[in-house]
């Protein structure tokens, strides 16, 4: 890519050299009144047009056969993964579901991607609005997601820590704040963490349930409790998490009692409304999310 990229950027800046030139002597033989000049110069330029023109041609035709025998061969070569995981991309957050190798159910997050190292693990990417992309640079290449579509890249995480995925595809007014973390942890880590994911909500119920229920279970799920909206991300754990709304906030009480408040003012044209609760109410609400771990 490397190569072909700065060849193409060599020949094009070139030829950009070479015209501003052109331009430069036209306007000196304009000047002197010597239209040979000019015409010399048009017909060299008409008698290298078609050897441009095939030399494109044939730097395309080799780049499409080289991509078509490198991707059949990465085909070829693909192994049974260790695990598959849904990502799909909403405006503007990702919805994500781990297939329980023990039941085959599904176990739903959102906005933080969890991955064993050195395990093959498949992401099957699709996308409920517009066209998505998924990119995660330092842990795998890009591949869009698009509506109706089902694309699937197979990753092998091989380097621990935290990484940062983004949307890579412009999708709306708040692509730049659809962010994805990535954690690529030891698989024994990995699965102590999924069986934890899997496991129901384990809060005190009250005042800050009761407000849950009135005024958020509509869009928001919580598995064992009463809340069963599909709209918004799952939040059965999600005080485990590092970040809301995809990346745009850290997780701190009072950024989740913020986002609550005016999700509008954080996020301009995000789904989730404002929800208009007193300031007890707020820090009741505020109190039971921060307990879902």
């Amino acid at each position: 890519m490397m190569w072909v990229c700065g060849g193409v950027y060599v020949v094009v800046s070139s030829g950009l050299g070479w015209a501003l030139w052109r331009a430069w002597r036209r306007r000196g033989a304009d000047a002197r009144g010597d239209g040979s000049v000019t015409r010399g110069m048009d017909g060299r330029l008409a008698r290298l047009l078609p050897l441009a023109v095939g030399a494109i041609v044939l730097g395309l035709t080799m780049l499409i056969t080289a991509s078509f025998f490198a991707d059949r061969a990465l085909f070829a070569t693909r192994i049974s993964p260790a695990l598959e995981v849904r990502v799909t991309g909403h405006q503007w957050w990702w919805r994500i579901q781990y297939r329980d190798p023990a039941s085959g159910g599904w176990v739903e997050t959102a906005n933080e991607l969890h991955l064993p190292q050195g395990q093959t693990v498949r992401l099957v990417l699709g996308a409920a609005d517009v066209i998505h992309s998924f990119w995660v640079p330092n842990v795998a290449g890009k591949l869009d997601m698009i509506p109706g579509r089902t694309n699937v890249l197979d990753v092998t995480a091989r380097r621990p820590g935290w990484f940062r995925g983004q949307c890579a595809e412009f999708c709306g007014l708040q692509h730049a704040h659809m962010a994805l973390s990535v954690k690529v942890e030891a698989p024994a880590a990995f699965h102590s963490w999924l069986a934890a994911q899997k496991g129901p909500a384990v809060a005190d119920s009250g005042r800050g349930a009761e407000v849950f229920a009135d005024a958020c279970a509509a869009c928001h799920a919580i598995r064992g409790m009463a809340a069963g909206g599909r709209a918004g991300p799952d939040l059965t754990h999600v005080a485990t998490r590092h970040t809301l709304a995809a990346g745009t906030l850290t997780m701190t009480r009072g950024n989740l009692q913020g986002w609550i408040a005016q999700p509008q003012a954080i996020k301009p044209g995000t789904a989730m409304p404002a929800i208009p609760l007193n300031p007890a109410d707020a820090d009741a609400v505020a109190s039971y999310l921060m307990a879902l771990r």
